[in-house]
């Protein structure tokens, strides 16, 4: 756990925009606890250890949270649920136990088998999979590295899903038959890890974690990376229609479609691939995020931005003006 609490990286991120003294000295507790890790930890215990937690606090916890608020209160969270009552849980204990069973054995199966490849890579390398040092990488090459895992995680989640999980086969059959279980019905959070281990580690894992292995990104870039999808995938996997966000309460609706049309379509993580290639199901990528962007009022919201920018340079215009006017009338008095 003290991989996870050692990563401050949003204030290390932030520190170029902002230069409040509060946060050069997050920047420098950031620093220094990175530092100390990094020196009395191996590598490969800081990513397994760090990788672990973050998949724990975002999706294992969270979920269920989710999974009794369903279960307990179902009136309640009915009523915001994307397709309503169907997409509740049924309030059968033993086959919850067995489901949350599957997905915890998942988790750590996957947690080996990237150890394994993580040692497997080192002995090939004669280095780290990841940069591990104790130089921070730049925020230019955290943001390029961010967008070359998003584009790639993209691609292999559309084609994987659409072309080996939804097609014909032994994967298409296992997958249909332990992660498409409920018809008509939108997920929940715990299903993102409840499904046989073969096409889980095809869906789940290869996306986000092969290319990594390519880019070979700091390590911090790889925590912040998986951070990032294993937040998305739990809200997307949750069902609910409240989730916020222009961006990822589409991305939530477009899951639940998924999984209610039997896996007819939407097969990206994003929806750009379905978008592209014709495969959405409902609304599509552009639709969602025009709707969500008129829900948030987002053009009023630019114009009242533009308009206040607009009248501050102009008050800075006036008094300019009158600055200039009041130095005149003192240089003719002279």
């Amino acid at each position: 756990m003290d991989v996870l609490l050692s990563l401050p990286i949003v204030s290390y991120f932030a520190a170029p925009m902002l230069t409040s003294w509060s946060t050069s000295l997050n920047l420098l507790f950031f620093y220094m606890t990175w530092t100390t890790l990094v020196l009395s930890h191996s590598p490969l215990k800081i990513e397994l250890v760090g990788t672990l937690a973050v998949r724990i606090v975002f999706w294992l916890v969270p979920s269920l949270f989710f999974l009794l608020f369903d279960t307990l209160v179902p009136s309640l969270a009915e009523s915001i649920k994307l397709y309503g009552s169907a997409s509740i849980p049924r309030r059968n204990a033993p086959s919850l136990a067995k489901q949350a069973l599957l997905a915890i054995l998942n988790l750590a199966m996957f947690t080996a088998l990237q150890a394994a490849i993580s040692v497997a890579a080192t002995s090939l390398l004669h280095r780290p999979l990841f940069k591990t040092t104790t130089t921070l990488p730049l925020p230019w090459h955290i943001i390029k590295h961010i967008v070359m895992l998003y584009t790639a995680r993209e691609v292999l989640t559309y084609y994987i899903h659409r072309h080996i999980l939804h097609s014909r086969g032994t994967m298409a059959r296992l997958h249909a038959q332990y992660a498409h279980p409920r018809k008509s019905a939108a997920p929940y959070s715990l299903m993102m890890y409840a499904d046989h281990p073969l096409p889980l580690m095809l869906h789940r894992l290869l996306p986000v974690y092969l290319p990594p292995l390519i880019v070979r990104p700091h390590l911090l870039t790889y925590f912040l990376f998986t951070f990032f999808t294993t937040i998305e995938d739990t809200l997307s996997m949750s069902g609910y229609s409240v989730v916020p966000g222009i961006i990822m309460g589409g991305i939530t609706r477009r899951t639940a479609t998924h999984y209610t049309s039997g896996g007819r379509g939407n097969y990206g993580a994003w929806g750009l691939l379905d978008w592209i290639n014709g495969t959405s199901v409902g609304k599509d990528v552009a639709e969602d995020v025009r709707d969500e962007a008129e829900k948030h009022q987002v053009k009023e919201r630019g114009r009242k931005a533009v308009g206040d920018t607009g009248a501050l340079v102009q008050d800075g215009i006036d008094s300019w003006k009158k600055g200039r006017k009041s130095r005149r009338k003192r240089s003719s008095d002279a």
